[in-house]
């Protein structure tokens, strides 16, 4: 059992650790080249380059759950005989579906190009190379999506540590050309371009390396009938959902915020505010994934004590840093924001407060999200992702044209607690562990005990260092992760630590 526990911790640490060079790479992406944008680009540019890279992920959104649904077939063949062979064969199966699906989308994005301009639909007539950039974003990630199904049998077999790794050097390529490109050019499409190639480069590396990690898919030897494949689609279905509504509401967003309302500022506004919360909860995710993949493995093998315990204590470090965090940004996103757009978008406080509070209420739902994935609960994602999507586009349609970008924070927040939070989760933990009731109040004291002391911490240091500027936002920063440090520094000492450890899965399990 400490063999098989500390293999465990290893796979999940490994995890963790590729997952900050993409993590890092995304920060960069969100937010770092930013600035560098606003010195070459007006507001109305900014707006667009939102528009186009939301357009983008959303493509990545579209893969029919394709990419959810192997990962979980590739699971379960590790507990039946022949589980190379099985997998094999599934992959050369699998993956002209892929490639078919990607074709097909590729031809009827052509098509809809054909017939209507983006710019004229989303209001950016006068952006030179809008229609341009917008067109080769989408149609360039379309090419990405086959890319999905040896990303599934990478993190099926516990490989997802170098499929981040993968992922993470196309990101650097990207940027590296974005920063060029806009400094020689100042050009929209010039950074299109880069993303796109990035982007590409990754997918076509993934592709062929999967072969010599896993010499066993040699030849795409399977060959499915028509029924088969319409099988595949139907069961991918409940995940294809899910994704969309996990990905895509959030970029969405501004797609609706750009169709309803008129002021082009708006959109750059929501898209800088909406940047900060996605990558909060994109690294919540990051956190969720390896243990999800360990999960799943524990589901399909019925231990579930070593289930409920993992979930548990997943679950706790998962909310911890999403607590940590939404406090120190709490306190000084209006510094930060300031400093980022150099005062050229204007700060919306309630915008932001609303967004971080409801990210760090939503947060334990991220794990029972990822852990239904990863278990194949396919008709549970269904109801509660289709519910989400649903609430998330009424409340939209309707406070979008009333509250601006304000309504879209509403629309997503009050999506995310009633449908996920809410119906998922509960459902999830219901039926994980053995006493979810005490298990809920235990993530929410830990909110409460954190997130208001770490705002009201970071609230006493910018009265005691009053001033503005870069490095005055570094100084407040630094000392608040001194000060924060020094409150956890009792979890350095390793008899404290493993007896906090010990004593997490008896909240709930006893």
């Amino acid at each position: 059992m400490t063999i098989q526990t500390s293999s465990r911790s290893r796979r999940i640490f490994g995890g963790w650790s590729a997952n900050v060079a993409q993590l890092l790479l995304a920060l960069t992406q969100q937010i770092v080249l930013i600035p560098l944008f606003l010195r070459f680009w007006q507001g109305d540019t900014l707006s667009a380059w939102f528009t186009i890279f939301a357009a983008g992920n959303l493509v990545l959104a579209a893969d029919p759950g394709l990419h959810v649904w192997s990962l979980n077939r590739f699971l379960s063949f590790k507990s039946q005989a022949n589980c190379d062979r099985r997998t094999d064969r599934y992959y050369g199966a699998i993956s002209r579906l892929f490639l078919g699906f990607a074709a097909l989308l590729f031809l009827v994005l052509v098509a809809v190009y054909a017939c209507v301009a983006p710019s004229q639909l989303l209001g950016f007539t006068g952006e030179p190379n809008f229609d341009s950039a917008f067109e080769l974003m989408t149609l360039g990630l379309v090419l990405t999506l086959p890319g999905n199904l040896a990303a599934a049998l990478y993190r099926a077999r516990a490989r997802y540590g170098r499929v981040a790794g993968i992922q993470a050097w196309g990101l650097a390529i990207g940027q590296v050309g974005q920063i060029f490109g806009i400094i020689v050019t100042g050009s929209l499409l010039a950074v299109v371009v880069a993303f796109v190639v990035g982007q590409v480069m990754a997918t076509c590396y993934l592709m062929l390396d999967v072969r010599q990690q896993f010499p066993f898919v040699t030849k795409l030897r399977g060959v499915g009938s028509w029924r088969w494949r319409i099988s595949q689609l139907q069961n991918a279905l409940p995940f294809s959902v899910t994704n969309f509504a996990e990905v895509g509401l959030s970029y969405l967003s501004v797609l609706l915020i750009g169709f309803f309302v008129s002021d082009r500022v708006a959109i750059a506004q929501w898209g800088l505010t909406r940047t900060i919360i996605n990558l909060l909860r994109g690294i919540c995710y990051q956190i969720s994934a390896p243990l999800a993949a360990e999960l799943g493995h524990d589901h399909v093998i019925g231990a579930r004590a070593s289930l409920e315990r993992l979930y548990i204590r997943g679950s706790i470090i998962l909310v911890l840093f999403a607590s940590a965090a939404t406090s120190g940004l709490l306190a000084f996103w209006t510094d930060f924001f300031a400093v980022w757009t150099h005062g050229a978008i204007a700060y919306h406080g309630t915008l932001s407060i609303l967004l971080l509070l409801g990210t760090c209420l939503a947060s334990p739902a991220i794990l029972a999200w990822a852990y239904a994935n990863y278990s194949n609960r396919g008709p549970l994602l269904l109801r509660a992702k289709l519910a989400q999507l649903l609430i998330f586009l009424v409340l939209s349609v309707v406070l979008i044209p009333w509250l601006g970008p304000l309504g879209a924070a509403i629309a997503m927040v009050s999506s995310d607690i009633i449908a996920q939070s809410g119906f998922l989760s509960v459902v999830i933990v219901s039926e994980t562990l053995k006493h979810p009731v005490r298990y809920a109040l235990s993530l929410l004291a830990i909110m409460v005990a954190i997130v208001p002391s770490g705002a009201a911490l970071g609230e006493l240091i910018k009265h005691l260092l009053p001033g503005s500027g870069l490095l005055h936002l570094i100084a407040e920063c630094t000392l608040w992760l001194i000060v924060v440090a020094l409150a956890a520094s009792p979890l350095a000492i390793r008899g404290i630590r493993d007896r906090v450890i010990a004593a997490i899965p008896s909240w709930s399990m006893t």
